[in-house]
């Protein structure tokens, strides 16, 4: 079915709506027709699978950036949407600006604004150049603590022209959170907003 079908089909069924979806208000416009590119909606199956989740989001958030060049617009809206979809505690980007991560877009509490290279979470996956999944932030040796509110954490690269340019940073209020899902469908969101 697609994306504007489901929508259809959702909008006219509050009780489809109610059970099955949850709908992420303002974000981007699903209809064939409009020329504009107006802002909408996100649409999802709450009742999903996460796995099924992000299947949904995927070809929704391509479409959300495709038309928008500049990167800060199109992490802002990831930000948005990451948070509203999935309910995570704090979603936000952290930026490459000399030796150091500097706060970038995000959604949550206030957050740290500056992390040296190799340290906390954030620091150790820009230096190793790879995602990380922390089941509990409290066993991670040097994690940062933003909030004491975070309990599990999953960081993920974003690399521009081969260099990482920047990481995205959930956090979660549950223990063991993430998985291995959560950083194959976070990568392959993070390689559309170029």
């Amino acid at each position: 079915m697609s994306l504007y079908a489901q929508r259809e089909k959702i909008e006219k069924s509050p009780e489809f709506l109610t059970e099955n979806s949850f709908i992420v208000k303002n974000f981007v416009s699903l209809h064939p027709h409009n020329k504009n590119k107006m802002s909408e909606n996100i649409i999802y199956p709450k009742q999903a699978s996460r796995e099924e989740q992000y299947k949904c989001l995927l070809p929704q958030i391509k479409a959300l950036v495709a038309s928008e060049p500049d990167l800060i617009a199109n992490l802002a809206n990831l930000a948005a949407v990451l948070k509203q979809a999935f309910g995570f505690f704090w979603v936000g980007f952290y930026l490459v600006k000399g030796h150091e991560l500097v706060l970038g877009p995000f959604q949550g509490p206030v957050a740290c604004t500056r992390i040296p290279f190799g340290k906390g979470v954030c620091g150790t996956a820009w230096k190793e150049r790879r995602s990380i999944i922390v089941p509990d932030v409290e066993l991670f040796p040097g994690h940062i603590a933003c909030s004491s509110e975070s309990k599990s954490e999953i960081v993920i690269p974003l690399f521009g022209n081969g260099e990482i340019i920047g990481v995205l940073d959930i956090d979660s209020e549950l223990l063991n959170n993430f998985n291995a899902t959560d950083a194959e469908y976070l990568s392959q969101i993070l390689s559309l907003p170029g």
